[in-house]
């Protein structure tokens, strides 16, 4: 196991966020769980709650320790209209909190990851900036532009810092709730993806956990389809 590091998860307090959270810190990690709220955190060990709202705070953030080993930026938007219902403040909007909050936290915290010997950045996409979906313009705009982001800032920061990117399918997260609101509309996600079943918190967790500690010490720039097979493969 890798030694105990501290890790600042942004959105840590509420799925794939909150997963990766209990993961880290049952492995012996220190996490800062940044967050509007610190609902289901008390009760982790090891994890300290900080305050804060991607598309409020204008504050920088100080997760107020000495070293970053690793950072998650968890924070997005699944905005699925019609493009022509779609105005020019949804795209602002989806940009804002996928891309503009990622550059600030990373901005704020980046001394702080210099600092370790070596450490590493995991952004979160989605399979619809490699797979093209329907009413997806908006936050494939954003998340595409997030993913050209992870590999410029991989390629100026290596050696010292990793960057790579998940790029999840459906998760039966809060965020994409009203997508699974009854077991007809989940059964039919999960037929959709070649293992048969929507992703879980867990799932994503496992790989972000992965690409943050010294597992994959020689992977950087890599964008990572966690999408139960939907963006490359189609069984006959």
């Amino acid at each position: 196991m890798d030694r105990a590091n501290t890790y600042l998860v942004v959105g840590g307090s509420s799925g794939i966020g909150l997963a990766l959270t209990r993961k880290l810190a049952a492995e012996g990690h220190r996490v800062i769980a940044a967050s509007r709220t610190a609902e289901h955190l008390q009760r982790i060990e090891g994890v300290r709650h900080l305050p804060y709202d991607a598309l409020q705070h204008e504050a920088p953030l100080n997760p107020e320790t000495e070293t970053l080993h690793g950072l998650v930026y968890l924070p997005g938007s699944i905005n699925l209209k019609p493009f022509h219902r779609l105005k020019r403040e949804d795209f602002l909007q989806d940009f804002e909190l996928n891309v503009v909050g990622a550059v600030k936290v990373i901005q704020d915290t980046l001394p702080l990851l210099k600092k370790a010997e070596r450490s590493s950045i995991v952004l979160f996409s989605t399979v619809a900036v490699a797979q093209g979906m329907s009413f997806h313009a908006s936050v494939a705009t954003a998340k595409g532009a997030l993913e050209g982001l992870a590999r410029s800032l991989a390629a100026e920061l290596a050696p010292k810092i990793r960057v790579n990117v998940i790029a999840p399918s459906i998760t039966d997260t809060p965020l994409a709730g009203r997508l699974l609101s009854t077991e007809d509309k989940r059964q039919a996600s999960g037929k959709r993806h070649p293992i048969d079943r929507i992703g879980t918190p867990d799932d994503m967790a496992a790989a972000a956990s992965f690409l943050l500690t010294d597992q994959s010490s020689w992977i950087t720039g890599q964008v990572l389809g966690v999408d139960g097979g939907l963006s490359r493969v189609k069984p006959l």
